[in-house]
Parts: structure tokens; sequence; C-alpha cells
């Protein structure tokens, strides 16, 4: 299953790139279910981010690889993959794209999952989907 959500930022994406650290992931982690970061090393390839994610009865624990990174003229972009992921989920692919849009930014957030089975994919899409559409109103204003 794939969810695409783009933002417009009113920063250059060099700047948005930079922006990018572990004080930002702190602050796009959504109410629920609570994250505790265990471990977030970066956005360079090789780098791990380990999760916990307290469901209050369970917790769950998720370790993702930056398997790619690359910035041009035009463009920053980094991929997350799932390699500890939840029950819940069977694969994980994240890529953060910034891309420059005239002197200001658009964020993109390209995300591929899926559950164990199909009809768990089906389930999960809007769970997954209002988790980023969170964070559209807080890159607005961390990048304005």
């Amino acid at each position: 299953m794939k969810i695409n959500l783009s933002t417009q930022v009113n920063q250059d994406y060099l700047s948005v790139k930079n922006g990018f650290d572990e004080t930002l992931f702190t602050k796009l982690s959504p109410p629920f279910p609570p994250v505790k970061l265990a471990r977030f090393d970066g956005s360079e390839v090789g780098d791990l981010v380990s999760l916990e994610l307290n469901f209050l009865l369970f917790k769950q624990n998720w370790t993702s690889e930056i398997t790619e990174s690359s910035t041009t003229e035009s463009e920053y972009f980094f991929v997350d993959s799932g390699t500890k992921l939840p029950f819940f989920l069977k694969k994980w692919r994240h890529k953060h794209r910034i891309i420059k849009h005239g002197k200001n930014s658009i964020i993109r957030d390209e995300i591929e999952f899926s559950a164990p089975f199909g009809l768990a994919t089906l389930l999960l899409y809007p769970a997954i989907y209002l988790q980023f559409l969170y964070r559209k109103p807080i890159y607005k204003k961390i990048f304005a």
C-alpha cells in the first residue's frame, strides 16, 4: 500500500534539510501511540532510528535503517526502511523528499507499507494516513 503526502513550507530546501534532526522527529510524533525515541543516528546511509511504541497494554519496538540518501541542486531525500517492525507491519519504506520550489520547499512523504495479510494492510491505511497528515501543520510551523 502506498501513501503520498506533500506540504509546502516557506524555507529553502537546504535549510529544511538541516532541520530534519532529532528535535523535529520528536515533534512529529503523534499523541497516540506515545513514542519513546531510543536511538537517532541521523539521516545518512547506515544510520539507525529506533522507537518504542507504547500502546498502553503492550509496547512494540521499531527500528529503521537509512538505506538511501542524496542531495542534488533541486532535492534532498533519504529513505528509512524497517528492519525490526511492530507485529502489525511486514514491510516499511518511507522516502522523505525535500524538493526545491522556488525560494520555498515541498516536503513529500512517500510511504510504502504492508501488514502480514491483505485485510490488515487495508485496515492500517487510515491510521497511517492520519499519522502523516498530523505532520503537515507541524512542518508548516517549524519551517515558516
